[in-house]
């Protein structure tokens, strides 16, 4: 067996799973599930019909680079939303299914081992929990920056010493982030452009929740559209995105990478042997929901109202509050947040998912203990009654 499969941590939902064992929900209320990042959203008749009408296309096998009017969409997509020109959709455009896998894939193919030294994979803490596992299986060690309340959730750099940052190869970004709805500005990206000309590093820019904010017109701002306001190339820098939730579709598995074309080249190579090519249906569907922005929008003001709805309500018994984007909520608990989690199950039946399971120890602390982190993914009706509920239990604490 890979002898790094033992450094891989129980995931977050099995450890959610685990802590719950033997509690009993109250079955006076309805169960609701703010767990998971799963979007419930319906998703939209077109894309749905564009996937039906395609699957003729199931007699083929798919080719790993996808057809030219997938990445002609997507291309066509980035000019719109980044202002970006000049993409060439025959090699700075990938179509992966969904960003998980394209994450540790991408881990797979940058990470080095035969430099003479243990390479280092950064990554944000809390973070999405792929990152860690894609570091240990590549080979290589992770090292966590806190993202911690007190100074924004900015990256604590001087947290790593020069030895590592000569060491690290690859640094995962994601923003807006998962859990804290942090989105990097223009200098955050200006820095970690320095440290990677610096060290040489690769960055991997995750922004799979980038269409989800509040402001109409104000869209967060993306690593490769960062680097075309800073005047600069794409070298050593690969975005990552995602349909899942911008259009609803997380059972489709579809999304896309960009940025380096030296850095796709290898990538391409790596999946044509992975065997990651896109389903033709799903292709279709992609092109469908890439090409239409309506449906977007209308997605977005579903969040807006929840979380304008919400939010205040809990801000009154939690320490938390709107998040520059995605769809989470960032919660401090009075309580140990695992037993927040569980009593809260026992005596509300809302089930929310601990911080720390989402983080790791780092620099003495671990910077999701005494969070939860609350999706706000179901029907605006659910999600107001979830929050009622917490306000109660919180009350009786």
């Amino acid at each position: 067996m890979n002898p790094h499969l033992t450094k891989l941590q129980t995931y977050p939902f099995e450890k959610l799973r685990q802590l719950l064992a033997g509690t009993t929900p109250n079955r006076d209320l309805r169960e609701i599930r703010l767990s998971i990042g799963e979007p419930q959203h319906p998703t939209p008749d077109f894309i749905k019909g564009a996937l039906t009408k395609a699957l003729g296309g199931l007699a083929s096998y798919p080719n790993t680079l996808g057809i030219p009017a997938l990445r002609t969409a997507i291309v066509e997509w980035m000019e719109r939303r980044y202002g970006l020109s000049g993409i060439d959709p025959d090699t700075q455009v990938l179509p992966i299914n969904g960003s998980r896998e394209a994450l540790f894939a991408l881990t797979q193919t940058i990470i080095d081992p035969s430099r003479g030294y243990v390479p280092l994979v950064v990554s944000p803490n809390p973070f999405y929990q792929i990152y860690e596992g894609a570091a240990y299986l590549a080979g290589a060690e992770p090292r966590f920056l806190n993202t911690l309340p007190g100074n924004g959730y900015a990256f604590d750099y001087d947290s790593l010493s020069e030895d590592e940052w000569r060491r690290v190869q690859l640094m995962f970004v994601c923003s807006p982030a998962n859990p804290t709805g942090k989105v990097l500005n223009l200098e955050d990206w200006r820095k970690l452009f320095t440290l990677s000309d610096k060290y040489g590093f690769v960055i991997a820019s995750d922004e799979c929740y980038s269409e989800i904010y509040f402001e109409e017109g104000h869209p967060p701002l993306g690593g490769m559209q960062a680097a075309k306001q800073l005047g600069r190339g794409f070298d050593r820098l690969i975005m990552l995105s995602s349909l899942s939730k911008r259009s609803n579709v997380p059972g489709m598995r579809s999304g896309f990478v960009s940025g380096d074309p030296a850095i796709l080249k290898a990538f391409l190579l790596y999946r044509t042997y992975h065997g990651s090519a896109m389903s033709p249906a799903i292709q279709a569907a992609s092109i469908a929901a890439w090409k239409e922005e309506t449906h977007v929008v209308a997605n977005r003001r579903q969040y807006r109202e929840k979380f304008e709805a919400v939010t205040p309500l809990l801000a009154e018994v939690l320490g938390t509050g709107m998040p520059d984007a995605s769809f989470y909520l960032w919660a401090r608990t009075p309580m140990a947040d695992t037993e927040f989690a569980r009593a809260l199950v026992a005596d509300y039946n809302v089930y929310v998912l601990p911080g720390s399971f989402l983080a790791r120890d780092a620099g003495g602390v671990n910077p999701g203990a005494g969070f939860v982190r609350i999706a706000l993914v179901a029907p605006l009706a659910d999600c107001l009654e979830a929050a009622h509920r917490i306000r109660q239990f919180v009350s009786h604490l």
